[in-house]
């Protein structure tokens, strides 16, 4: 957007002083007392306002797996499209759209780690052909920085880098592949992502986090942030501010590792990892959202109550990704149909009542509608 500014450009300076001698043929009254008269003239200058921004930040993807084949976790006929369809436009809507990419892409599920009969031990294995969906639906921007990357091992990670780069989309996380710079309509972002996993970016290492933001805010007008963290479930929305322990594994301190980000230069952090949504917070005039939990993950996540409802997080930045305003458009997930717009807004409810009780003194307020403004 433009603005019209009214600017004070040009400023006369009339200066009257007696010469001396009177001059019959002078209108100047030598009786009168000599003043600086100063006469400001206005003129309309176009001066252009930075353009806002519009980003938007989703939580985690996995789109069915081939792996195991059977029973079968792929979407009837194959076909990932569906999963999307209800939300595709919203997300289109926006300069720059992101999502947390949960797993690999192979058509080679064989090459999956064993995974024995833990309960917890899940491996993902996307069709390549499905990250299609994923541009079809508006995607820019993925981080691969979070624990189902190493699920296929190296060849998991270097295929899904291949089917990555090959798609076009932007990326970054693993060790290997740190960092992410780009330009999109003429702004040029920085991109990075962490998380506690082997072969990843490591959440708690706070000096690379900090020697990465700011590389990239040397060179990038607005710098993105992506963590997957924290402990995981329906106990775990809460933003303890602490360490946090999940199966024996640090899981780092998603509240310090935002504000280091921040503190560092970074204007933006979407955070993932716990499978449910937690509070959003405004830091220094930079927004951080500490989970924006499950948004489109088929048939192997669990969806009970807190588990299947997330946001899409439409945030408006000024071209130095200073915060503006925001948007919380809700949304739900069916097991079997994908992603779908919540008409009751139950994400909206508890994200207002998440930060409530976790960031009291939070400066911006979340409406009913959705809307995220300054207090």
């Amino acid at each position: 957007m433009k603005r019209l500014s009214l600017i004070i450009s040009i400023v006369l300076l009339f200066t009257f002083s007696a010469c001396g001698q009177n001059n019959s043929n002078s209108e100047i009254n030598d009786s009168i007392p000599v003043k600086d008269t100063v006469i400001e003239i206005e003129k309309l200058v176009y001066i252009p306002e930075m353009d806002t921004i519009t980003i938007i930040g989703v939580g985690d993807i996995m789109l069915g797996t081939n792996f195991p084949k059977s029973p079968n976790y792929l979407p009837p006929n194959n076909d990932c499209y569906p999963l999307i369809a209800s939300v595709k436009e919203i997300l289109q809507d926006a300069d720059l759209t992101f999502g947390n990419n949960e797993g690999t892409y192979s058509d080679k599920p064989g090459y999956a780690n064993p995974c024995g009969s833990s309960k917890y031990c899940y491996r993902f294995s996307m069709p390549e052909k499905y990250v299609n969906c994923l541009v079809d639906a508006g995607f820019d921007l993925l981080s691969i920085a979070n624990n189902h990357m190493g699920d296929l091992g190296t060849f998991g990670r270097n295929n899904t880098v291949r089917v990555l780069e090959e798609a076009g989309l932007h990326f970054a996380g693993l060790q290997t592949h740190p960092t992410d710079t780009f330009t999109l309509n003429g702004v040029k972002y920085g991109f990075c992502a962490f998380a506690p996993n082997t072969g990843t970016c490591q959440i708690t290492d706070y000096e690379l986090l900090k020697r990465t933001v700011k590389n990239l805010k040397e060179e990038c007008q607005i710098v993105i942030v992506s963590f997957h963290g924290g402990a995981e479930g329906s106990k775990h929305e809460h933003l303890t501010r602490k360490t946090e322990i999940y199966l024996g594994a640090n899981r780092g301190n998603v509240y310090k590792f935002a504000h280091t980000a921040i503190d560092a230069g970074a204007d933006i952090v979407f955070g993932q990892g716990p499978h449910v949504t937690r509070a959003i917070e405004l830091y220094k005039d930079r927004f951080i959202a500490y989970s924006l939990g499950n948004f489109i993950t088929y048939k192997r996540f669990n969806l009970r109550g807190v588990n299947g409802i997330s946001p899409i997080m439409k945030l408006y930045v000024d071209g130095n990704g200073k915060f503006l305003k925001g948007k919380i458009i809700a949304t739900y997930q069916d097991k079997l149909t994908g992603t779908h717009l919540d008409i009751n807004n139950r994400v909206v409810t508890r994200m207002q009542q998440l930060m409530q009780q976790d960031i009291p003194e939070s400066i911006i307020e979340i409406r009913n509608n959705g809307d995220v403004l300054r207090k």
